[in-house]
């Protein structure tokens, strides 16, 4: 049976923390917390169960997981966020990785809770993400803030049994808010990356994530939280074009 580190990053993380622990704690032989200086009770909720907490100035989500994933002790990782948990299903599958892996990585479904429903549709089901690896067959990469884990060339990879439960806004106001933080992270990830954004490229975009999410989605048949989620993630995706092109006038001014 192979030895499993179960790794996660956290930020301000007191209400969704406790049910993350609680799902992998007879799962994982090691339980790693790499926090970005937490100013509510998320250390003291780690402290109640057998975690390594270490505390690590946020450098961006693909740093963060690396490093996280560099401080583990064991070679697998099973990844997590602070508002994930494992469902029931899943609890019961990692157990059979353990026992015997055959492949160097396994992904499963991610089942999103949006402001108290459990979408279906909207792009957000099945959202299927590679979580239980190797680390030394791949690394964390991507555009901050859409992290990914990446494995080697030749790596084989199985999709199992199983949810990651995520909660992910308690309201459309908090969305609202993440997306304008996420658009200005990801305006920067982009200007770097050197991707252009000209004119009208943000309603282009914005139109078309709409479409792409509540019509070839089927976002509407998640009924007014589907028409939210798919508003809203637009509303995001004019943000970050918006934020682009306004980066990318004052780099040629300072040129």
């Amino acid at each position: 049976m192979i030895q499993l580190s179960a790794v996660i990053i956290s930020y301000n993380e007191e209400d969704y923390i406790g049910r993350c622990l609680e799902s992998v704690k007879d799962i994982a032989d090691e339980i790693i917390v790499v926090d970005s200086f937490s100013s509510d009770s998320t250390e003291e909720i780690c402290k109640k169960f057998n975690v390594r907490f270490i505390k690590h100035a946020f450098e961006g989500y693909v740093e963060q997981k690396n490093l996280a994933m560099g401080l583990a002790s064991n070679n697998w990782i099973l990844s997590l966020d602070a508002d994930e948990a494992l469902s029931d299903e899943l609890r019961r599958s990692v157990p059979e990785v353990k026992e015997d892996p055959q492949y160097d990585g396994y992904s499963f479904n991610r089942r999103n809770n949006y402001c108290g429903k459990w979408l279906r549709y909207s792009g957000w089901y099945p959202d299927r993400h590679l979580r239980l690896f190797r680390s030394d067959k791949g690394k964390w990469s991507g555009l901050n803030p859409h992290d990914k884990f990446r494995l080697d060339k030749g790596c084989s990879v199985k999709r199992i049994k199983g949810d990651i439960l995520h909660w992910n806004f308690q309201s459309y106001d908090e969305h609202i808010r993440k997306m304008e933080r996420f658009s200005t992270i990801s305006a920067s990830s982009y200007l770097q990356a050197g991707r252009k954004s000209g004119f009208l490229a943000a309603e282009l975009h914005s139109a078309w994530s709409f479409f792409r999410s509540f019509i070839l989605r089927a976002g509407f048949l998640d009924g007014y939280s589907g028409y939210k989620v798919c508003s809203i993630g637009a509303y995001g995706c004019f943000l970050k074009y918006s934020k682009l092109r306004r980066l990318i006038k004052e780099q040629k001014s300072k040129n």
